[in-house]
């Protein structure tokens, strides 16, 4: 069930009107399961099997782990338990077209079959969200929770189970304990935020994707301008792909009360690679940071530690994006290997007082971008061909291309100027009242009378 579809709107309305009766009764947070699990069930019944299996295990896992001597042999279990049921979706049908590659190669003419695996929605995040739990249980940063609703419910809250944010457990198990309180402004805040993220996806992101998609799917058919053009509009289509799911779910979140972790912060306007990681997707970022760069060493080892440990978390961060339900890219791969090039390369540069002093932040910010940009491409392209192609094309192909839309390149000119728009002065004028009704009522008309009809999935729910 996608929050852009018309289905969504009964069943929200349906399940927020009952939570509404009986958040304040021990069946509050019972309530919330069983929305969630109609949620998430809604895409396909046998997904819950899993979630509710991975829940079962760690509930008991971590109960073991607290009465146990040997508290590391269950955190072990746990994140082997987690981790291999991601790779086997993720990766089963990539690992079982490589073994029958090898066994073509060495003459073989026995075919293992292909698993035909159906990819459950959303599994990544509510298995780092899990994994996350566990893990600050093992290091007693956060109290085990002994209710099995409570815990059911921290993995399955259906605002964030498909897409995020991987909220973290001392957060949201302590608005699961004591029942939120709901207010006027929470209310109206939350209905601001989902139709903002909805005016993203819709207007923005599906907008641009039409253009992104015809460019991509045919990279040999276009000269420079289209690609290059192409590859901005990706830039932004992500981001206000992924940025408006995050915003709805937010929204969702707080009409019920509940303070959901932000996950975009204007990424577009970091001024060095170390500051966008730290805008985009930060609950990711973030879990990746606390939970491999850290143990891993972090920055306390050395430099030559640091660095690695830098281009280890990153190279793990695109083997991640790597595995997809239907087989894997190394395209993902590279693209992790490019940022965590530009972290190791930038890293000392970006902190000495020449780059913070003496660079103009838009000279920064225009160069962050432009590298950010260019690593997109390896995300996008159908395969490193396609990428070659494309990076190929843009440096030697001509500039006299029909398909170079004039409303396209004012579309990003727009959106880069709005990103400095609000971290400016400028901000104060947005926050006014009449503004913010103006905007409002825009974005409704446009949606009614000008979104596309058609339905596109959220980017990242193929991760």
């Amino acid at each position: 069930m996608l929050f852009q579809t018309w289905i969504f709107l009964p069943f929200f309305l349906v399940a927020y009107a009952v939570y509404l009766a009986l958040k304040r009764t021990r069946f509050g947070n019972l309530w919330i399961l069983i929305a969630s699990y109609v949620f998430y069930g809604w895409f396909h019944p046998l997904f819950l099997l899993l979630i509710a299996y991975s829940t079962t295990i760690d509930y008991f896992l971590t109960a073991l782990m607290a009465k146990s001597r040997r508290p590391r042999l269950w955190l072990t279990l746990s994140i082997v338990n987690s981790l291999g049921l991601l790779s086997f979706f993720k990766y089963g049908n990539f690992i079982t077209l490589k073994l029958n590659d090898l066994l073509l190669a060495l003459g073989g003419s026995h075919i293992i079959e292909m698993p035909g695996l159906l990819f459950p929605v959303g599994i990544s995040f509510y298995l780092f969200k899990s994994i996350g739990y566990v893990i600050d249980c093992y290091r007693g940063e956060v109290e085990r929770e002994k209710n099995f609703i409570r815990h059911a419910v921290f993995v399955s809250f259906f605002p964030i189970l498909v897409m995020g944010p991987i909220e973290r457990a001392q957060n949201l198990f302590r608005q699961l304990r004591d029942t939120p309180r709901i207010t006027a402004p929470d209310v109206a805040d939350g209905l601001s935020l989902f139709l903002v993220g909805l005016f993203k996806k819709l207007a923005l992101a599906d907008y641009l994707g039409l253009y992104v998609d015809k460019i991509y799917d045919a990279p040999a058919d276009h000269q420079a301008p289209a690609l290059m053009l192409a590859t901005f509009a990706f830039t932004w289509q992500i981001y206000f792909d992924f940025g408006g799911y995050t915003d709805m779910a937010r929204g969702l979140a707080r009409m019920m009360g509940f303070r959901i972790m932000l996950n975009f912060h204007h990424p577009y306007l970091a001024d060095g690679l170390g500051d966008f990681w730290r805008r985009w997707h930060i609950s990711l970022s973030s879990w990746f940071r606390d939970y491999l760069y850290i143990p891993l060493g972090g920055n306390r080892k050395g430099n030559f530690a640091t660095y690695r440990n830098l281009f280890l978390t990153m190279l793990l961060s695109g083997l991640w994006h790597a595995g997809l339900g239907h087989g894997a890219t190394l395209t993902f791969v590279v693209w992790g290997v490019v940022h965590g090039l530009g972290l190791m390369l930038t890293r000392k540069l970006e902190r000495s007082p020449f780059y913070r002093d003496k660079i103009p932040r838009i000279i920064k910010q225009m160069a962050v971008f432009i590298f950010v940009a260019f690593a997109w491409i390896f995300f996008r392209a159908a395969g490193l061909d396609d990428a070659g192609l494309i990076i190929a094309r843009i440096f030697s192909a001509g500039w006299a291309d029909p398909q170079f839309p004039l409303l396209m390149v004012f579309l990003i000119f727009a959106l880069w100027l709005y990103q400095f728009a609000v971290e400016s002065r400028i901000r104060r004028f947005v926050n006014i009242a009449p503004v913010r009704v103006g905007a409002v009522v825009f974005m409704i008309l446009y949606l009614t009378l000008f979104a596309s009809s058609g339905v596109r999935s959220f980017i990242y729910m193929q991760f």
